[in-house]
């Protein structure tokens, strides 16, 4: 027995659809092919499986492919599992303990999507002793107007609105909506002290201005800026997407013109995935410094606990088995800094957790969790918490391959404490130039302003009077995904959330800086026995 399965994903005017379910804003939406194929999905916090969906039945066949697709929210920055049974129906009772069961197979969402081709192929288990043949897993975004518009205007003498000098123009869009009201959706700049204006020509997607209906009224209103707020109305004029793209260029009342008009298709997470350009490389680095205690300690943040994990571990465990769905093998690097080494008790900002110097990779999460907990048990915590090394260990690499094949994602997990704040700032200024990522786990209750400094939400972090080209840091202090019930599985799954919920954009960032485009995406799989396939 084998099937197939589909998933797609659509995107909304600014961002992803809100899920009025979850309260979430999904990455993108997708959908999902299988064979009678039932889909269930498990809770974050209950962790039940509930039935999300069913294909139709098909009659009389050993390789059965489903037309019927499920559409799924899809969160890059979540894990989201999923279990698929198959049954052999006998009747057309809806009681599927009335059918016969064929096996099944448990994954994540992100397992699928992150496959070569978006094509994930496992075997069905479920069944003691027997073979229950395959199951294949495609998944495919859904295509909702992808489109950016650029466009440029200019004006000729509008009306003069300011008693002393001429007006300082600027144009608002709006784009209509469904029962008659309007929906502001772009404001050019102000350009001071003139009648004859030139703006700057913007982007938008094209959602935005017209929600995909491209007969859909656009109006445009003109404004003189004045300090205080109280703008004073020039004149406005109405068109539409269509006009817009035939390059209608004069809006007859109030002298504007439209100056140039070009569309462009805007790349995915997903376009990149699917095309076989993306491979996540994922370095974990751990501090050891004296500040986090002694580790046979209970009061130490290394503690290491009989019956539950510590922050570290479950920092670790949250963010990694998500992102390891997104790396292709599945080992990682995982290294320590601030620690002193046996046999000499030289201090190491880049020792290998499995203590291998030739080979540092750990097989999976549970192989780093493994060779960390083997480390406390050599090594002495001792100091300082050099940060720079550890950037600059990972862009080393990332400056290797800056073809868009590959992206580097640093994970440290610290105190908070920082001994070289201005090495630090300067490898993220350089780091921001390469196809990487960082993101800092704060464990403890210290107070965490250096790393809040170095996240650069507020302030775009600098060095020597150079900005960083991107924001490539994401920092979360652990204490604030701490359930107050004990909950860790809800802690890790809310930590896991917010610290890769900046990834995708912040790699899509680095592609369009270096105008890197995805690949072309493999032909469709077509089932053994299958002269053509419908695509799904």
């Amino acid at each position: 027995l084998s099937s197939s399965l589909s998933l797609c994903l659509p995107q909304s005017d600014h961002g992803w659809l809100f899920d009025p379910i979850t309260g979430n804003i999904p990455a993108t939406k997708v959908e999902i092919t299988v064979s009678l194929c039932v889909l269930y999905t498990q809770g974050v916090e209950t962790k039940q499986w509930r039935e999300f969906g069913r294909t139709e039945v098909i009659d009389n066949t050993l390789n059965p492919d489903f037309v019927r697709k499920y559409i799924l929210n899809y969160f890059f920055e979540e894990k989201q599992n999923l279990r698929f049974d198959l049954y052999d129906v006998d009747s057309k009772s809806p009681d599927l303990s009335k059918h016969d069961f064929l096996g099944q197979v448990f994954c994540t969402l992100g397992e699928i999507v992150g496959s070569p081709a978006s094509r994930l192929e496992k075997p069905l288990g479920g069944i003691a002793g027997k073979k229950c043949g395959t199951i294949i897993l495609s998944a495919e975004e859904l295509g909702n107007c992808r489109d950016s518009a650029t466009m440029q205007f200019c004006a000729n003498k509008l009306d003069k609105k300011d008693f002393f000098g001429k007006s300082d123009p600027f144009m608002v869009f709006y784009r209509s909506n469904e029962d008659g009201t309007f929906t502001i959706c772009h404001k050019t700049e102000v350009v001071k002290n003139t009648l004859n204006p030139v703006w700057q020509s913007f982007t938008i997607p094209v959602r935005a201005l017209c929600n995909g209906d491209f007969d859909r009224t656009i109006k445009v209103e003109v404004y003189d800026w004045d300090r205080d707020g109280s703008h004073d109305f020039i004149g406005e004029f109405t068109t539409s997407y269509r006009e817009l793209a035939r390059g209608q260029s004069q809006f007859n009342v109030y002298e504007v013109t439209l100056l140039s008009f070009s569309v462009e298709s805007e790349c995915t997470f997903l376009d990149y995935i699917k095309g076989g350009t993306l491979s996540y490389q994922v370095v974990i680095h751990l501090a050891f410094t004296p500040s986090l205690g002694n580790p046979s300690q209970s009061t130490s943040l290394h503690y290491m606990n009989p019956y539950q994990m510590n922050a570290y571990a479950m920092a670790l465990k949250a963010v990694g088995e998500i992102i390891q769905d997104y790396d292709s093998d599945k080992m990682f690097p995982a290294l320590g800094f601030g620690a002193k080494l046996p046999p000499d008790g030289r201090v190491s900002h880049e020792f290998p957790l499995n203590g291998n110097m030739e080979n540092p990779y750990c097989n999976g999460i549970e192989g780093i969790l493994e060779a960390y907990h083997q480390s406390l048990k050599t090594v002495q915590l001792y100091g300082p918490t050099n940060f720079a090394p550890v950037v600059n260990h990972v862009a080393r690499y990332a400056a290797a391959v800056q073809d868009g094949s590959q992206y580097f994602v640093l994970l440290i997990i610290t105190d908070g404490v920082i001994s070289d704040m201005a090495q630090t700032k300067e490898a993220i200024v350089n780091g921001a130039k390469l196809p990487m990522s960082i993101i800092i786990v704060g464990v403890g209750q210290a107070e965490f302003d250096a790393m809040v400094e170095l996240d650069g939400d507020d302030i775009r972090i600098s060095s020597r009077g150079k900005l960083a080209e991107r924001d490539i840091v994401q920092f979360v202090p652990f204490r604030d995904y701490m359930d107050r019930t004990g909950n860790h599985v809800l802690s890790m799954a809310r930590l896991a959330k917010d610290v890769l919920a900046e990834i995708p954009d912040q790699f899509i960032s680095y592609m369009k800086s270096r105008g890197i485009k995805p690949n072309p995406s493999p032909p469709p799989y077509t089932p053994p026995g299958h002269t053509h396939h419908t695509q799904i």
